[in-house]
């Protein structure tokens, strides 16, 4: 059996109480990954760039899943997911769409800029809950991902 290097899951979220939750529904969850927030477009690729507050690399390590929210201030979901996609260095991480929107215009958007999955937020705890131990299950335990690359 292949031993696996834990990665870390890095959520854009602006609503606080949406970072707490997701947090709670993980542990819940049983998934202990390192996980890390940012609350917006703008602060994600500034954390994936290491730039800014993220420039030690001890302060942004390279995640191996990034939970997105679409819609968010300063920078969009889907303005940083296009970013995301079209810079050779990031578009291999997987980008799941953790949002509450339900809008077919957004699903086919997210899947055309490259995310790998789109989930509408569930509107309660269980759900929030099962919904990150699927997650978990599928993108931590399942797939092969990508390792770090060079200075990663």
């Amino acid at each position: 059996m292949m031993v696996r290097k834990p990665i870390s899951i890095l959520m854009a979220d602006d609503d606080p109480d949406d970072r707490l939750m997701a947090r709670e529904a993980l542990q819940e969850a049983r998934i202990s990954n390192l996980l890390y927030f940012v609350e917006d477009g703008q602060e994600l690729l500034d954390f994936l760039r290491r730039e800014g507050p993220y420039a030690p690399p001890l302060e942004a390590p390279r995640p191996g899943l990034i939970l997105l929210d679409l819609n968010m201030p300063r920078m969009d979901g889907r303005e940083a997911l296009r970013q995301i996609k079209t810079t050779p260095e990031l578009r291999s991480i997987p980008v799941v769409i953790l949002t509450t929107s339900r809008a077919e215009e957004d699903i086919l958007r997210s899947y055309d800029l490259g995310s790998s999955s789109f989930i509408t937020k569930p509107v309660t705890f269980a759900g929030l809950v099962e919904v990150m131990r699927s997650l978990g299950r599928y993108w931590l335990e399942i797939v092969a991902l990508p390792g770090p690359t060079e200075g990663g």
